[in-house]
């Protein structure tokens, strides 16, 4: 590892102490009304050694929930709860965002407890299960968004990343990717409108737009960045003609403070993306179909040739929470346990060894 790794760096308004991002990661430790709990506190504080963190996804309204025990920031006790995980983050001199996602299509009401029918862009089930208390139920039809709550839906991803500064978050991330709502309303699969908001490409990538522009004007685009997964066909997606869908998508983007790519075996279309955007670009690196999980040794390549200017690694930080040391010395790494990547308790989410000094 080169020292352009660990380099500091700017994304926006936000200083980085160097390039490495922890990437959002669904952990499901929250509360059944989705406040962060204490250990949420301490899992990201463990980390803060990152360049910046990226929360798990959080929904900006109660209908943008998709799984149990994920946190939200829709009301104020949720406001009141990450505020304990900031301050951490922050006393341990990190810096920390927000990723907003509405999960759209995906979800099942027998996950919470307000039991409301997923929503979408379309009337359209995706394929699969989830994964509900009673065992695997299949993906219920959801309802197709109106104008009007797709109108009430910016508003709430607005008011959601206020919410997010207001908790002491550097920032937030808008989930434009792996086949949540916005990245649902991209698709053609699963978007079959006949309005402004489907059909041609222009009209698919609206939405994602019309977000973006209703959270950077409310705390700053400067403070406000997207993550996108072109050709990642997770959640049952399929884009569609993916070239020219990002090729719509990326130059209209306001002059936001990063996109995020979460690479899905197809560099090629990393390349293209980043001769579309001039900004500042985190990349996940995944550059073939060999390349899962990411290693390190796949970090410095693509900074050094001016592909990403930050790197986002998820695995490699759920185990290593403090990566940032190991991969300096370098030292060995802890291998990540998919039993308890998701709900449980502390074990396999608090308790991962760090090096003794």
């Amino acid at each position: 590892m080169t020292d352009r790794t660990f380099e500091p760096t700017t994304l926006g308004a936000i200083p980085l102490a160097n390039r490495l991002v922890m990437a959002p990661m669904t952990r499901n430790r929250a509360t059944p009304s989705g406040e962060a709990s204490p250990s949420m506190a301490r899992y990201y504080a463990q980390r803060a050694s990152a360049g910046m963190i990226i929360s798990e996804g959080t929904q900006p309204s109660q209908v943008g929930q998709g799984f149990m025990n994920t946190p939200g920031l829709h009301t104020p006790r949720q406001v009141a709860a990450w505020r304990e995980v900031t301050q951490a983050v922050h006393l341990a001199g990190g810096r920390i965002v927000a990723q907003l996602m509405h999960a759209g299509r995906v979800g099942h009401p027998s996950l919470y407890a307000t039991a409301h029918q997923s929503v979408g862009p379309s009337a359209l089930a995706p394929a699969g299960q989830a994964h509900t208390p009673s065992g695997p139920q299949p993906y219920p039809v959801p309802r197709a968004l109106s104008l009007a709550e797709i109108e009430q839906t910016c508003r709430d991803f607005a008011q959601a990343a206020v919410n997010a500064r207001d908790a002491g978050f550097d920032g937030v991330e808008v989930h434009a990717g792996n086949g949540f709502l916005l990245h649902q309303f991209m698709a053609q699969n699963c978007n079959t409108r006949e309005d402004g908001y489907g059909g041609s490409v222009a009209n698919r990538v609206r939405f994602t737009l019309d977000v973006l522009h209703a959270v950077s004007a409310a705390i700053g685009a400067d403070r406000t960045g997207v993550r996108i997964s072109p050709g990642n066909p997770y959640n049952d997606i399929q884009e569609g003609d993916t070239e020219l869908l990002y090729r719509a998508l990326v130059p209209q983007l306001p002059a936001l403070a990063y996109l995020h790519v979460m690479e899905a075996g197809n560099r090629a279309q990393t390349q293209d993306i980043r001769r579309h955007w001039s900004g500042a670009l985190i990349l996940n690196p995944h550059a073939d179909a060999n390349s899962w999980p990411t290693a390190p040794q796949s970090i410095e390549p693509v900074l050094r040739e001016g592909l990403a200017d930050a790197v986002s690694l998820g695995a490699l930080f759920l185990a290593n929470p403090d990566l940032v040391s190991r991969l300096r010395r370098p030292a060995p790494l802890n291998a990540a346990d998919p039993d308890t990547y998701y709900a449980g308790g502390d074990r396999g989410y608090t308790d991962y060894p760090v090096l003794q000094e």
